[in-house]
């Protein structure tokens, strides 16, 4: 059994994980009216990703015997100027989200919870490769500033990216 505070904070987890999802759609939705499908498609494809890793947090509760207990979503900006701004902020939320895995693994840790930190260690390994991916994106667009010709590459290279779920074996 898991404890209500370990509980509670996953709860708070799967919240901040369905708005990554929701700041993503809206994300996508803006670099769509911008005529930007890679990026769109990207988006869309972490959307995707961030839902995955909310659900992987649900069915775990549920698993462990403990209420799932979902919180109203905040409204994420929708206006982002240009792609490098939007990347940032992705990237910043990024960060954001590694903090709270962070936090959720050190009361992990403290309520001697081993089946939790063997969850959470996944989602710790798994934020180093999201936060690198953006990061590496964000660099990309510094460099070509606003350049049409490289946004319009960058544009295509990130249209390739597709969600493919993992096997419920990880």
């Amino acid at each position: 059994m898991i404890s209500n505070k370990l509980a509670d904070a996953i709860n708070e987890q799967i919240n901040r994980e369905l708005f990554s999802e929701y700041l993503y759609i809206s994300m996508q939705a803006w670099f769509a009216d911008q005529s930007l499908d890679g990026m769109a498609s990207w988006m869309d494809a972490q959307g995707k990703e961030e839902r995955f890793h909310a659900m992987k947090f649900f069915n775990y509760l549920l698993e462990r015997g403990a209420r799932v207990k979902l919180k109203a979503i905040e409204e994420p900006t929708f206006d982002f100027e240009n792609p490098l701004k939007a990347f940032a902020m992705a990237l910043e939320h990024e960060q954001f989200i590694t903090k709270s895995i962070n936090e959720l693994m050190d009361l992990a840790i403290t309520e001697n919870d081993h089946a939790t930190r063997s969850l959470l260690q996944w989602y710790v390994d798994e934020q180093v490769e999201e936060e690198a991916s953006v990061d590496k994106i964000v660099n990309m667009l510094k460099m070509i500033g606003d350049n049409g010709h490289g946004i319009m590459m960058i544009d295509r290279e990130l249209g390739q990216r597709v969600f493919t779920p993992q096997p419920a074996s990880d």
